[in-house]
């Protein structure tokens, strides 16, 4: 068996990614192995040294490659060397002292109140079951927090209107529970009722549909929320994940813990959390303006 072949089975079995990740480590372990092929004729990637990786790392800025992806290859492939190193075969990863590309940070725009406010309560929907649903879907996202694979994958019994939670399935198979809000309870249930006048269903296990009876696809839930927010919108970013972003931003600004954010979100860490509260601070610096006897608002 190639330490390939094991790596990836380490990821699947182990680690608990998913199959989505597992063949992008793989792709990226393949693509450097078949440039040292072609420059070094060599496929040995267990036992590169670190100027073998800097050439590939030269090789693709110049191939056009931006940094961000550069240093998501370089990523799958210092996490090949730990693997490596967890089961002896090496005793230093190559990468040791790598530091990633520059990359420039971009800020994620949240939508405002206003423009959620406007999408549930003021847009018109289609008539029927397409109308209820993609009101829900954006319901969900806003009133959750739920990611796009998540809210696709959801299963009819993740949905518990009697004790208002829903399981989802996030990350490398870990569980969480969301409260589900009275509003969302409220839009659940229409849903569910136009659901059972669907002509016919084939993914019954699946709780969100498309009129066909088949489970939601990535695309689709793309579009859906682009098209509804472009209605209300200027933003040049309009997809669930700025909706999510928005989520966890709303709560901040109102005074959510960023702990429970953090577990509401199904982040294994703060770092990953602490990306949403630039805009918390801008709504902080703006309440501390105000209010502040000291304040330049507020002098006499």
């Amino acid at each position: 068996m190639s330490t390939i072949t094991s790596f990836q089975e380490y990821l699947q079995y182990e680690k608990k990614y998913s199959v989505h990740t597992v063949t992008a480590y793989c792709n990226d372990l393949l693509s450097f192995q078949q440039f040292l092929v072609a420059n070094y004729e060599t496929d040995e990637i267990e036992t590169v040294n670190y100027s073998l990786i800097r050439s590939w790392i030269v090789f693709m800025v110049d191939q056009g490659i931006s940094n961000n992806s550069v240093n998501r290859k370089i990523s799958s492939l210092r996490t090949f060397y730990k693997f490596l190193l967890k089961i002896k075969m090496i005793e230093t990863s190559p990468l040791l002292k790598h530091k990633s590309l520059k990359v420039p940070k971009k800020v994620q725009i949240p939508f405002s109140e206003k423009e959620l406010d406007s999408v549930l309560n003021h847009l018109k929907y289609p008539e029927g079951y397409d109308g209820i649903r993609d009101k829900l879907v954006i319901e969900m996202f806003y009133t959750t927090g739920i990611r796009r694979i998540e809210l696709i994958n959801l299963k009819m019994q993740n949905i518990d209107l009697s004790n208002a939670t829903l399981k989802v399935l996030g990350k490398r198979n870990k569980e969480r529970i969301l409260p589900i809000l009275p509003i969302l309870s409220k839009q659940i249930k229409l849903y569910l009722e136009q659901r059972t006048k669907l002509e016919q269903i084939k993914d019954e296990e699946y709780f969100f549909l498309m009129l066909k009876g088949v489970k939601l696809k990535e695309t689709f839930v793309y579009k859906l929320i682009n098209d509804y927010f472009s209605n209300v919108s200027e933003k040049v970013k309009r997809s669930p994940h700025i909706l999510r972003h928005t989520f966890a931003t709303h709560l901040l600004n109102n005074g959510a813990d960023l702990n429970s954010v953090k577990e509401l979100l199904g982040h294994s860490s703060l770092a990953s959390t602490q990306v949403y509260t630039h805009n918390s601070l801008a709504e902080l610096q703006k309440a501390y303006g105000n209010a502040h006897p000291r304040s330049q608002n507020n002098s006499k």
